[in-house]
């Protein structure tokens, strides 16, 4: 599936950037790395960059011990041991140092599941502010990002992909998904470069 462009127009200023995950936990060396994370970390410090003030990046924290976590999740922390932070430490939470010097005036929300929306802090942040769209970067393209995605998709934002900026450790389920986001969601989701998202967001 092609990218069409920004059909419904320019980003005005009511635009915020959402970026999602780009950690030392998902970076080279960890359990967890995904392939493409070196790759996108230019584009999504341009947008960083060109609006601080509008980011927002969102960080998964892992369960403490193995087997915490509520239903599945206990399954899924026996499952990534490595990853709980008794074992992998709390540096692993961190943003990386590209992205982390623009904290602020960026600001951060942890989360504990895939969706930055179920714990409420993402919510009560954009409260009154009056955003009504959203530039998601970050990774996976095929779990968190699809989590952030269809959260933002459910509370009536625009959602504006940056394509080289989103990134996952399967090319088939990105595709996939790529796929899905534009051929099913066209009144919701717009995919297009950095460059052009850079071009339209004044």
């Amino acid at each position: 599936m092609i990218a069409k462009g920004l059909e419904h127009g320019g980003i005005g200023g009511n635009g915020l950037h959402l970026c999602v995950d780009m950690q030392r936990l998902f970076d080279v060396g960890s359990p967890w790395a995904v392939d493409w994370f070196e790759r996108v970390l230019s584009p999504i410090e341009e947008l960083c960059g060109s609006h601080p003030h509008r980011t927002i990046f969102t960080r998964f924290i892992p369960a403490t011990r193995p087997g915490d976590g509520r239903g599945t999740w206990a399954r899924y922390y026996r499952r990534w041991a490595d990853v709980t932070l008794e074992r992998i430490g709390a540096d692993a939470i961190r943003l990386v140092p590209a992205l982390e010097r623009f904290v602020p005036p960026a600001r951060v929300i942890d989360k504990h599941v895939y969706s930055p929306w179920n714990e409420g802090n993402l919510d009560a942040l954009l409260a009154g502010s009056g955003i009504d769209t959203v530039i998601v970067t970050g990774g996976e393209t095929d779990v968190c990002v699809l989590a952030t995605v269809l959260g933002a998709v459910d509370r009536g934002l625009r959602v504006i992909l940056a394509t080289d900026a989103v990134c996952s450790s399967s090319d088939a389920t990105h595709d996939a998904l790529m796929e899905l986001y534009l051929s099913r969601f066209t009144e919701q989701i717009e995919a297009v470069s950095t460059a052009e998202i850079l071009h339209a967001w004044r």
